[in-house]
């Protein structure tokens, strides 16, 4: 049994388009946030997560439209196809620039293949279920790419230590198109499932199971960081306390804030619109040097 649904308010919903974007990682520093090789590699994760990740998320969404009927929330579905798609490619490009520093991203980038394109597959045959099941996961996966999209838009400690505009771009708009649609995954889920059983249980699922992945990429970025090769692996080994400290500093979004959000989704009363701001991602969009650079 399906339902008609709105996807979010009349007032918050946009025409989502994929933005055409490049950008030249030519004089990226290997160390773009503050000369700070941890805070620079709790960004970087998200070029060796992210993109088949994402190419997931198409496949899903690709795999589900013919289902929805809804001609609104189809075009939605379109439109969130296209961002995530051009997403994947954005971070993809950035791998070669750590390639070229000695980073050798490979062997995680090879276990995200294997975990988005074999553990978390589309395989022939699958049922129903499990579609809707893998949706599930990427509306709770969704939420917490809201939520950093949201944190990266106001995180006004970026713009006052030296942080490379080129990358800073990147993150905000890409956190501008997540804000700006965050909302579809969530409405494709209840589309076809408005229990709150499944949303509940696949967010305890996969929310740490992604901060497990995240603490494992950093601690495999600082661990290949040739800066950092002289140091006794201990000392390569970031623990909670200096994550803490980064955070503390407005450099990246606290584990008290990441707790927050996740309580927010298991709230009865929960809906994406409820996270972040529409018309400040869609201000962002409007002088974001690389989607600006798109639209022309």
């Amino acid at each position: 049994m399906t339902h008609d649904v709105d996807v979010a308010t009349p007032n918050d919903r946009v025409i989502l388009q994929a933005r055409n974007v490049s950008f030249d990682w030519g004089s990226l520093p290997l160390h773009y946030v503050d000369s700070d090789p941890l805070a620079t590699h709790l960004f970087n994760v998200m070029h060796l997560l992210l993109p088949e990740g994402e190419e997931w998320f198409v496949r899903t969404f690709k795999e589900a439209l013919p289902l929805i009927h809804d001609e609104q929330l189809k075009e939605d579905v379109i439109g969130f196809i296209g961002q995530e798609a051009v997403h994947a490619q954005a971070h993809t490009q950035v791998l070669d620039q750590l390639t070229a520093y000695g980073i050798d991203v490979e062997p995680y980038v090879e276990q995200m293949r294997f975990l988005f394109g074999r553990a978390l597959g589309n395989r022939t045959g699958h049922s129903r279920n499990s579609l809707v099941e893998r949706i599930a996961l990427i509306a709770a996966v969704e939420h917490l790419t809201a939520f950093l999209g949201d944190w990266v838009l106001n995180a006004r400690q970026l713009d006052v230590v030296e942080f490379d505009p080129t990358m800073l771009d990147l993150l905000r708009w890409h956190g501008a198109e997540e804000v700006e649609h965050r909302s579809v995954a969530f409405e494709v889920m209840q589309y076809f499932d408005v229990r709150p059983a499944r949303r509940l249980r696949t967010y305890i699922a996969i929310a740490p199971t992604m901060v497990w992945f995240w603490t494992r990429g950093v601690r495999f970025l600082m661990n290949q960081d040739p800066t950092l090769a002289a140091l006794p692996p201990k000392d390569r080994r970031p623990s909670l306390r200096d994550y803490c400290k980064v955070a503390a500093r407005g450099l990246f979004p606290s584990p008290k804030s990441l707790w927050k959000a996740s309580l927010r989704y298991l709230r009865s009363d929960y809906h994406p619109s409820q996270e972040g701001s529409t018309a400040q991602a869609v201000q962002y969009l409007a002088t974001s040097p690389a989607a600006r650079a798109a639209a022309r």
